[in-house]
């Protein structure tokens, strides 16, 4: 369910990068209460068409019985419709329309010592994650390796460097730029998995660490997860969210290339209420939903957000990508519906799971 949200600040943070503050109503202060690291899903409406992405949310999270703080950062994406729009036209007192905050990248402070290595505007939830973390638990300690253009691209810049002074003892910040030089710090270029198998033992105990959480593009999270794999980090305490994918040419892997069913009907559950439907050829299950429901949940239709998670409760299905989901959730039965085909006859999922 979306909610209008007046915009309260539009705060321009790099020469392509704002940070929107959205104002929350005293009877949705707890619809939109986040954990750290959680996103929101953004509707509006531009040139008469609907528009939805999906932005992090870089406010640390409140306890009650305060206000939620929604603050998110938006870059400017070459060709995005809304990325475009919120820098260049939108203003405080306008409305956007948001679900409530949701994603499974969080984590709730505990004591321990935890990490994350992030790319470009990846910093966005893991800004969240840091600060509130620190301030709620004095046990834990949190090591951010970020990595981005030049230093005038480096969104959040100051409140990563507030971080650094109010928890000298307990934030660690390692900095590295792939297109400029620095005076003091990592050498320039890229965190590729070789550099970061040498550097992150330099920089901690690698075993000890409690959790990482890697966040940016598709290519710097798939080097970083194989430097750790490469470490024996144990799979668990990997997390990880991408920013941004390709449009992938290539074709399907062998395992994957599953001949679609040439006649299916879909029964879903959404809110408590089934239907049934055929599915249409080459018709993705959103896509079936989406012609009867239109509240079926859905962002960015690429495999990355996770707002269309679906439990497969019968028969099988072939999903396309998969950037979003953990390989707990697949092996439990869980789906993109944007990206999943039917396979049987018959198929059946549940959004309310």
């Amino acid at each position: 369910m979306f909610h209008p949200l007046r915009v309260s600040a539009v705060e321009r943070i790099t020469d392509d990068a704002v940070a929107v503050t959205l104002a929350v109503p005293s009877e949705l202060r707890e619809t939109f209460r986040h954990k750290p690291g959680q996103h929101l899903n953004v509707r509006y409406r531009l040139g008469g068409e609907e528009v939805r992405r999906s932005y992090s949310i870089c406010a640390p999270a409140t306890e009650r019985p305060g206000d939620p703080a929604l603050r998110v950062g938006i870059r400017m994406v070459d060709g995005g419709v809304f990325s475009t729009y919120a820098l260049k036209e939108l203003a405080v007192g306008d409305h956007v329309e948001a679900m409530a905050p949701m994603g499974r990248f969080v984590l709730e402070p505990r004591p321990g010592h935890f990490a994350a290595i992030v790319g470009g505007s990846g910093i966005t939830p893991v800004l969240s994650i840091a600060a509130t973390l620190l301030a709620r638990e004095p046990l834990a300690r949190f090591c951010l390796i970020r990595s981005d253009r030049t230093a005038a691209s480096t969104m959040f810049l100051g409140e990563v460097a507030d971080l650094k002074d109010r928890y000298p003892d307990r934030f660690q910040l390692v900095t590295a730029l792939s297109r400029e030089e620095q005076a003091a710090g990592l050498p320039s270029g890229r965190l590729d998995r070789e550099r970061l198998t040498t550097l992150l033992p330099a920089l901690l105990s690698v075993p000890d660490v409690d959790g990482w959480f890697l966040c940016g593009p598709l290519g710097l999270v798939r080097e970083a997860e194989g430097a750790l794999r490469a470490l024996g980090t144990d799979r668990a305490r990997v997390h990880q969210e991408i920013f941004h994918v390709a449009d992938e040419t290539t074709s399907r892997p062998a395992a994957a290339q599953v001949a679609a069913a040439a006649e299916s009907r879909l029964t879903a559950t959404l809110d408590g209420r089934s239907g049934s439907w055929p599915v249409q050829d080459g018709e993705s299950l959103l896509d079936t939903v989406l012609r009867s429901r239109a509240d079926a949940p859905y962002a960015c239709k690429g495999g990355v957000c996770g707002t269309c998670r679906a439990f497969l409760v019968s028969g099988e299905v072939r999903m396309d990508r998969n950037y979003a989901l953990e390989p707990e959730e697949t092996g439990a039965g869980f789906v993109l519906a944007c990206q999943s085909h039917p396979v049987t006859p018959e198929v059946e999922i549940d959004f309310d799971r």
